[in-house]
């Protein structure tokens, strides 16, 4: 059933490309991944990963250092004061890993908000083009949409020409 709806679809899709002039396709994460705006916003999240992994290792190791001492000591101290120190260390441990996930939401949420702003004026450029072209159509190119594609009417590197040039 899907195979037959594909087919219909692609039928639809040819016969109005073919009457309005003939189909495109642009492949969107090369187009992401290349633009100017794509690069810099792969290298400032880069940037900021580093910066938290740098505090991220920092506090692992005070981590193991403390559970290092209180395994050291928990012979030597009451049971109170084991118990305290075993609190103080499973809080932190805690905190730690509230702080691990808050970092990657906030990563993927940048990531998101960076990939939503490029990939919308990515867009906007491939429309402008393809009626500038006079394509009825532009497909993206996925793995699982397009299996061959001649270069002529691979848009991808003139979005990213215009794109860049517009930004």
């Amino acid at each position: 059933m899907k195979q037959l709806i594909f087919a219909v679809l692609l039928v639809f899709i040819a016969s109005t490309a073919f009457a309005t002039g003939g189909v495109a396709f642009i492949d969107l994460q090369k187009a992401l991944n290349l633009s100017n705006a794509g690069v810099k916003a792969k290298a400032e999240i880069g940037q900021q990963v580093k910066k938290y992994e740098a505090k991220v290792a920092a506090e692992q190791d005070a981590l193991k250092d403390m559970k290092r001492e209180l395994e050291k000591q928990a012979v030597l101290l009451s049971d109170e004061a084991r118990g305290k120190k075993e609190r103080e260390f499973q809080k932190r441990a805690k905190e730690f890993q509230r702080f691990t996930k808050d970092i990657q939401e906030e990563l993927q949420q940048k990531d998101a908000d960076f990939t939503k702003r490029i990939i919308d004026a990515i867009l906007k450029e491939t429309r402008k083009i393809g009626k500038e072209k006079g394509y009825g159509v532009v497909l993206e190119k996925s793995e699982s949409s397009i299996i061959y594609g001649d270069s002529s009417v691979d848009l991808t590197d003139d979005v990213i020409k215009a794109y860049n040039a517009s930004n």
